[in-house]
């Protein structure tokens, strides 16, 4: 009698874990090769304000999600994004080749992203504000980051992803550039601003 009511609460305790598996049920994506996806650098200078922007790069993610049509974030096990560098454009050689030099691309051609923590809150219209954490690596030197990403659940079931991060480039031990013999200097501070739409 004792033996069948062991296999009966292990059926129970199977069929539990089961059923917690299904309602926050975890799935990989990568970034898309969406028209959408972008990702800015941008900064002011003695002479004008300017900016660098990109639209490709790769990464990936396992989104915690509830099952169903109407899917709901429920968490982000893992987030990560590379950028080649040298992908990033201006519209300007000048500029284009003083940034690259910079950031030293010569020994590290990318920026890389990988998210350590995160917490999703109840959001509506399958939007929702995430408070995260991560490395982010620029010139070889990572620093600890902390933003706001915002994340929305598409019909399609990808995942667009948008957040936005200010940085000093002395904090990646990158010396702000310097254009016509030191007439136009950059300033410090730049922002991140991103866009990658996830898909499976």
């Amino acid at each position: 009698m004792k033996k069948i009511i062991k296999k009966h609460l292990l059926l129970i305790a199977i069929s539990a874990l089961g059923l917690g598996y299904n309602v926050n049920a975890q799935a990989k994506y990568n970034v898309s090769s969406s028209k959408n996806n972008d990702m800015k650098l941008s900064g002011t200078s003695t002479l004008h304000n300017w900016t660098m922007d990109a639209k490709t790069f790769a990464g990936a993610a396992q989104f915690g999600l509830t099952p169903g049509n109407n899917a709901q974030l429920t968490a982000i096990k893992s987030l990560a994004f590379s950028l080649i560098v040298e992908n990033l454009k201006s519209g300007e050689n000048g500029l284009d080749k003083n940034a690259y030099k910079a950031l030293k691309t010569g020994q590290y051609k990318n920026i890389v992203y990988t998210l350590t923590s995160a917490k999703v809150l109840p959001g509506k219209d399958n939007k929702y504000l995430v408070k995260t954490r991560g490395n982010l690596v620029i010139a070889g030197v990572t620093k600890v980051v902390t933003m706001d990403v915002y994340c929305i659940v598409n019909k399609d079931a990808t995942i667009t992803c948008n957040g936005s991060d200010k940085i000093n480039m002395s904090d990646y031990n990158v010396k702000p550039p310097s254009f016509m013999l030191g007439a136009m200097k950059t300033g410090n501070a730049i922002t991140l601003d991103f866009t990658l739409v996830y898909a499976k």
